[in-house]
């Protein structure tokens, strides 16, 4: 079996403005920093395997809680938000009207203009999760928000329509349980970090 436990990069000042922050490189804030430091994965992930977004945000994250500066795999990027990168869902529901609420409505393949839908990213993590599910053991990926909802909503059949089956805080680690075909199970959703 293998186990995989999922962890959202710290606060970043978009974070803090509600901003939909895909492929824009922005580091954490100070505070999201301080809110990490002298942290570390569950004991259940003792001697994990890393895995990291290429994005600064998750790469400052995973070396704050002790994980290894060469663990960086391009696969966890966060979903690429194209003409809605850096703005607010708010904001996109008052400008666009219905045709948000449509979009929104299609939950899985909700799809921004010159974006990722969640099922596309679901597509792109399909080999990472088959190569570990493969592997056997246990192992952390340090990702980002839309990431780690497309492994849920994938873990528990959820096509991101209505209230969640579980809501996720995000300052926690999510497990999963990875087969060797990359089908992905939930293990325990909102896992706390512990003191180093």
């Amino acid at each position: 079996m293998t186990l995989l436990g999922m962890i959202r990069h710290g606060r970043t000042a978009w974070n803090g403005d509600g901003r939909l922050t895909g492929r824009t490189d922005i580091p954490l804030t100070e505070a999201g920093r301080q809110a990490l430091t002298g942290l570390r994965p569950p004991a259940e992930l003792a001697d994990a395997v890393w895995h990291v977004s290429p994005l600064r945000r998750a790469r400052e994250t995973a070396a704050i809680l002790g994980g290894p500066a060469d663990a960086v795999d391009e696969r966890l990027i966060e979903m690429n938000f194209g003409s809605y990168e850096g703005r607010r869902l708010l904001d996109l529901r008052d400008e666009l009207g219905p045709e948000m609420t449509e979009n929104e409505d299609r939950g899985l393949d909700f799809l921004p203009p010159g974006g990722e839908s969640p099922r596309m990213v679901q597509q792109r993590l399909r080999p990472f999760l088959a190569e570990i599910g493969g592997r056997g053991g246990r192992h952390i990926a340090v990702a980002h928000k839309a990431v780690i909802r497309a492994v849920f909503a994938a873990a528990y059949d959820w096509p991101m329509l209505g209230k969640p089956p579980v809501k996720l805080h995000w300052e926690h680690a999510h497990l999963f349980t990875v087969d060797g075909d990359g089908a992905v199970r939930p293990h325990a959703m909102n896992t706390p970090l512990v003191a180093a």
